[in-house]
């Protein structure tokens, strides 16, 4: 009887172990699901709809074949941010060779949004198409009836075919487009790439697409703002109505500064970036905007982090994914960066932090744990 009450007391202890609900964040810490299992959504985008969170992400594997998209695109919700439910794959890769979607191919960054005229939820994502590395450096398009999926893939492209960005000056576009004339990285080559040596180089077949994010602003307006021109310039493109397509309207901003990793979101009619360098999967140092429209002109503010020497030069190792809106709480957001574990992608983890304003300017600083009443006392 003793064995039996011991064994109950346990298994007891264990349930409730397993139902503990999280009540703060730690930043970079293992974060378990409902399923208690570590989160698996990286380059993550979130959606507020009917007043639950939810968080679409790259579905990892283990091992280096992990950091190619073996099982597409995973989504959680949540009520409180802090506590998570596995929803399951909203967008799966297909076995079918001659889809560009099919297993081995690279789907990164992948955001929802939401058409209150067409009633559908809207992803695109950075996505490269098997074995071709980063060559393809395309957007594609999903949609579904339901937040949650599944979503049906539509198409991916290079956006823009024959189409300059309407602050591109007319005097620009007949200079030179070839790329192997110049050294890289020499003063010559930073100069072309300022005036838009890569856009014009891409000009007929569409330009490139990878790093992104999306943004819907107060009149319903969508934006895809994404690292182009070899990872050079960013682009801000209008989306059309019913965000699945490209309007045909978009700017070149932040010309030559190298930003990846876009994230935007607005307060008291400005609208702010946070973004990174180019370091591959290494962390680097964060950058920061401010803008009065989304289509810019961007002005840099700088380094967005407040910390140690190391803290600084590597956003907290992390790089930047997304800004979240607080549900009911006014000018508060949260930002949200990825731990990248390239040699494991499964481990990565990420980093929720408070986003602060000193000077005007949005500012980070590192926390351990913290919550949301963090918002109430600041």
């Amino acid at each position: 009887m003793k064995k039996i009450i011991a064994l109950t007391i346990l298994s007891l202890t264990f349930l409730l172990a397993c139902q503990m609900k999280y009540q703060s964040f730690f930043p970079g810490q293992v974060w378990l699901d409902d399923q208690n299992t570590h989160i698996n959504a990286h380059g993550g985008g979130f959606l507020i709809h009917n007043d639950n969170y939810y968080w679409f992400g790259e579905h990892k594997i283990a091992g280096e074949e992990g950091n190619k998209a073996q099982v597409g695109v995973g989504v959680y919700s949540s009520k409180d941010l802090y506590n998570w439910k596995n929803e399951g794959i909203a967008l799966e890769v297909h076995d079918d060779p001659n889809s560009l979607l099919v297993k081995g191919c690279i789907i990164e960054r992948p955001k929802v949004i939401y058409n209150e005229k067409t009633k559908k939820f809207v992803m695109w994502f950075h996505h490269e198409l098997k074995d071709r590395g980063y060559e393809a450096a395309m957007t594609g398009l999903a949609i579904s009836d339901n937040i949650t999926g599944p979503y049906t893939y539509i198409k991916s492209f290079n956006p823009h075919a024959g189409i300059w960005p309407t602050n591109y000056p007319d005097s620009l576009k007949s200079l030179s487009a070839d790329v192997d004339s110049y050294v890289r990285p020499s003063p010559e080559w930073k100069d072309a790439v300022r005036l838009g040596l890569y856009l014009r180089r891409d000009f007929e077949k569409g330009q490139m697409a990878r790093d992104m994010t999306l943004f819907v602003d107060d009149d319903g307006k969508a934006y895809h703002v994404h690292s182009s021109e070899n990872n050079q310039t960013l682009h801000v493109a209008e989306l059309t109505d019913d965000y699945m397509d490209f309007s045909g309207n978009y700017t070149r901003v932040l010309h030559g500064e190298q930003n990846e990793a876009p994230a935007i979101f607005k307060k008291d009619g400005k609208y702010y970036m946070f973004s990174s360098g180019l370091t591959g999967w290494k962390p680097n140092p964060g950058k920061s905007a401010v803008a009065d429209h989304p289509m810019g002109p961007w002005t840099a503010l700088g380094n967005m982090c407040i910390g140690t020497e190391d803290e600084m030069k590597t956003t907290f190792w992390s790089q930047s994914t997304a800004v979240i809106p607080v549900i009911g709480k006014k000018d508060a957001f949260i930002f949200v960066g990825d731990r990248w574990t390239p040699d494991n992608p499964i481990d990565g983890s990420y980093i929720f932090l408070p986003v602060e304003f000193e000077e005007q300017k949005p500012v980070l600083r590192w926390r351990d744990n913290w919550d949301l009443t963090f918002f109430e006392k600041n």
